[in-house]
């Protein structure tokens, strides 16, 4: 997508960037699935419902679907409003506006149970940024409170949290743990234990640091891998906003589809390189007048310290208008909090970061590491660090150094090359807050940033 030097004019009602992130288990692993053993063409579980079902339940969130990439253990749809990713055993839908997410979610207990025969829920995640707009959402998302009950109403003792400052950026989360299966071919969530919170340290300092711990009776923790990075950002910079405007050439050029000219501005601002292309099925959507929206699929194993590898995902959403701008990027391939050997490998999370945060720029942004025990039990230890901890440094490592920024093609120390910010548009942070969780079977990292 060519861009040139021209006005940012568009204005219209404020959008809701800030996404609701819903991601429910049907099952510990794939291979805890009724069919694991007896795939069709290659597919089983969730993946085997036909996206004509997955449509009309989209239809009740109020999105549509713009297209679907298919790799080899999952399904990622690009929405008119966000992102659904498709897998055997669980299924994450991303929306953002004022869509009704929640609403979504009576519809897609009925779909796992009659076409997959998953009759109960695993683990259910409800998590979102505070809004910018409140006032604007319908149903249950006007408040959090209402988004408690309502899941409250389907899944018995689920547990709320609300992480960071309340008068301030913060990241709410509802989640249950693995409870007993349904006995009668119902839809049976998962019936949590009750937790305990037991504050531990405080720092006092330029930020506000906390560490609770909450200790489930009967821990249990996936089978598979569970690790989510976020980055969650606000107030972009003039310059990082720019690309995502429709320029007049392009609107008076029909002959290019919105996924063509997302494919190619992703190539143009760096987002095609933020993991190795050679690894990455990429998924892209220019919006007019203005937005985008990406999915990606990702091959992943090398560069990994535990050697294991699979299919992993990101996704992007940006949303580029002055006064509400945002832009989401969220990934679950596990990365190291070491310094990558080679620019062919997944790099590391300080390398990760810096390549986001220098395409968007942003003036304040959050981060959020959501990590399953057996990660942070099997991650790598630097001085005593356990895996949040060293996500932690990372965080401010990333945000808060100056580092020089190479002009080398594929130095994996900081920036893409020739995208995103140079080093007179290096930004540095300040930390607000830094949080520490660690749930029943997770460990959470948090934490916040705001531009020197």
């Amino acid at each position: 997508m060519a861009v040139g030097d021209y006005h940012l004019p568009y204005t219209s009602t404020p959008f809701e960037g800030p996404e609701k992130l819903l991601e429910i288990w049907f099952a510990p692993s794939p291979a805890r699935v009724p069919d694991a053993h007896a795939p069709k063409n290659g597919r089983i579980g969730l993946r085997n419902v036909p996206k004509q079902v997955w449509e009309d339940m989209l239809d009740i969130v109020k999105c549509k679907v713009l297209s679907v990439i298919e790799g080899e253990e999952t399904d990622a749809y690009l929405l008119s409003e966000s992102s659904l990713f498709v897998f055997p055993h669980r299924i994450i839908l991303k929306t953002c506006g004022t869509t009704l997410n929640l609403l979504g979610l009576p519809r897609i207990l009925e779909i796992a149970h009659k076409f997959a025969s998953l009759p109960s829920v695993y683990r259910c995640f409800y998590s979102r940024k505070s809004f910018m707009f409140p006032e604007r959402q319908l149903g249950p998302h006007r408040e959090w409170k209402d988004e408690v009950s309502f899941l409250d109403a389907i899944f018995p003792n689920g547990a709320a949290y609300t992480v960071g400052k309340v008068n301030g950026d913060h990241w709410l989360l509802y989640l249950t743990t693995p409870g007993q299966y349904g006995a009668n071919g119902e839809t049976a969530p998962s019936s949590p234990n009750s937790f305990s919170l037991s504050p531990l340290q405080s720092e006092n300092g330029e930020e506000n640091e906390t560490n609770q711990t909450l200790q489930n009776v009967e821990t249990d923790t996936p089978f598979t891998q569970d690790y989510t990075i976020e980055i969650l950002m606000s107030n972009l910079s003039h310059k990082a906003r720019e690309p995502f405007f429709s320029a007049p050439s392009v609107q008076d050029a029909p002959s290019e589809s919105p996924s063509i000219i997302g494919r190619t501005l992703s190539s143009a601002i760096g987002i095609s390189d933020l993991f190795p292309p050679d690894l990455t099925t990429l998924d892209a959507y220019a919006f007019t007048p203005c937005g985008y929206s990406s999915n990606a699929l990702l091959k992943w194993g090398e560069g990994i310290e535990d050697g294991h590898g699979g299919e992993g995902y990101y996704t992007i959403h940006v949303t580029p208008e002055e006064g509400w701008s945002y832009a989401s990027f969220e990934c679950n391939v596990p990365l190291s909090t070491s310094p990558s050997s080679s620019a062919k490998d997944i790099p590391d999370l300080h390398t990760l970061i810096r390549r986001v945060v220098d395409i968007f720029q942003p003036g304040r942004l959050s981060l959020t590491l959501f990590i399953s025990n057996v990660d942070n039990n099997n991650a790598e230890e630097d001085e005593g660090e356990t895996a949040v901890e060293a996500a932690q440094r990372t965080f401010k490592s990333a945000l808060t150094a100056q580092r020089p920024v190479s002009c080398t093609s594929g130095d994996s120390s900081d920036s893409v090359t020739g995208h995103g910010g140079g080093k007179n548009d290096r930004l540095l942070y300040k930390r607000t807050d830094k949080i520490n969780y660690q749930f029943g079977g997770y460990n959470l990292a948090f934490a916040s940033f705001e531009s020197r």
